[in-house]
């Protein structure tokens, strides 16, 4: 037993002792499909959560607004081909003013429905907007004789050159869908800290950074084999009876058209453009190595269920910081159809691009 004053002297002294931690929960990581700060996170509208339908309804439902006054502008390229830009000027624009390139994605061209629903919505605001037929689309269909592909940058090059001729002052933001986001990121990739002083921001959706993970993801499935028949069947047409078509090139020997895209390009697209093969041609025009290299304010859209597009690359990059990523888990390709209360039609991904070059 303790007398008082022991016990007294016990209870008063200190103890040496460090008091017990308690125990804090570790802060989650941040999930990759958190939408970046003051981005309203996507959430499809109901019914069409699934990616086919997204894809499909954004492709055959396509919303297209009647644009007025566009000026058509043929652009003739180093090796005598031309593409074709549409000028859709506002009223009120001025030398100084924003300016937006818009670039199709495969098989598409200046008419594909998120061309024109951007473009309008962006000449209401005042924006000066060049919506860009690639080479052998759209207006442009009988005035090239070399193909585009992922990576024709030069392409890009000229035709910023151009935008600066005809509006000079003014800073150009550009976005590319699909393909040409592939094509937007390459350029800008192989730039680097060279890129044009007018590039104000850059938005890429949906882009196949990776070709060759693209090839193999629509071989994957039966949907996405039927994706493939689609692409490679119009293009064939796209060439056929055109300034595009060659005999020297081995899709003009074979008995079988090509049902797969990775065919049409190993028959056609390399072969015509210089690639040895249509393995260098992927490799070579995929722009995931040359992301990190990228100086202009940038931001890529991507959707985890897209059911053409690979997005596992994109999730894997280590981006610089200037280059934001935004991946939902829904949208398909090129779809990304909301709910109502958003926005203030339901088309998530056109007001997103528009935010994001404007911003």
């Amino acid at each position: 037993m303790f007398d008082d004053e022991n016990s007294t002297q016990a209870v008063d002294q200190p103890s040496e002792c460090p008091p017990l931690a308690i125990p804090q929960e570790s802060p989650l990581p941040p999930s990759p499909f958190d939408p970046p700060p003051g981005v309203p996170q996507f959430r499809p509208a109901r019914g069409l959560s699934g990616a086919h339908r997204q894809t499909l309804l954004a492709t055959y439902i396509s919303g297209r607004p009647g644009i007025t006054d566009t000026v058509p502008r043929k652009i003739r390229l180093p090796d005598g081909d031309f593409v074709v830009l549409h000028d859709d000027q506002p009223a009120n624009w001025r030398r100084g003013d924003l300016v937006v390139l818009l670039m199709h994605g495969l098989t598409g061209c200046h008419r594909s429905g998120y061309m024109m629903r951007i473009a309008a919505k962006l000449k209401r605001q005042g924006v000066r907007v060049f919506r860009m037929d690639h080479r052998g689309c759209g207006a442009g269909r009988r005035l090239a004789a070399n193909p585009y592909h992922a990576g024709r940058t030069e392409d890009v090059q000229n035709v910023l050159e151009t935008i600066e001729r005809i509006c000079p002052g003014s800073p150009v933001s550009v976005a590319g869908f699909s393909l040409s986001g592939n094509l937007l990121l390459k350029y800008l990739g192989q730039h680097g800290g060279n890129a044009p002083m007018c590039i104000y921001r850059a938005v890429a959706v949906c882009p196949p950074i990776d070709l060759m993970k693209c090839m193999t993801k629509l071989g994957a499935s039966r949907a996405g084999l039927r994706y493939d028949w689609h692409f490679s069947r119009t293009l064939v047409s796209q060439i056929s009876n055109s300034p595009q078509w060659r005999d020297n090139v081995p899709l003009a020997e074979v008995r079988r058209l090509p049902r797969r895209l990775y065919e049409f390009d190993d028959l056609y697209t390399a072969p015509a453009s210089g690639f040895r093969s249509v393995e260098e041609y992927y490799r070579t025009a995929s722009s995931k190595d040359v992301i990190s290299n990228i100086r202009v304010h940038t931001t890529i859209l991507a959707a985890e269920d897209d059911p053409l597009i690979d997005a596992e690359p994109l999730l894997a990059l280590s981006l610089p910081g200037n280059v934001t990523r935004c991946v939902t888990r829904n949208g398909g390709h090129l779809g990304f159809i909301g709910r109502r209360g958003v926005d203030q039609d339901r088309r998530w991904m056109d007001w997103r691009v528009m935010e994001w070059l404007q911003e």
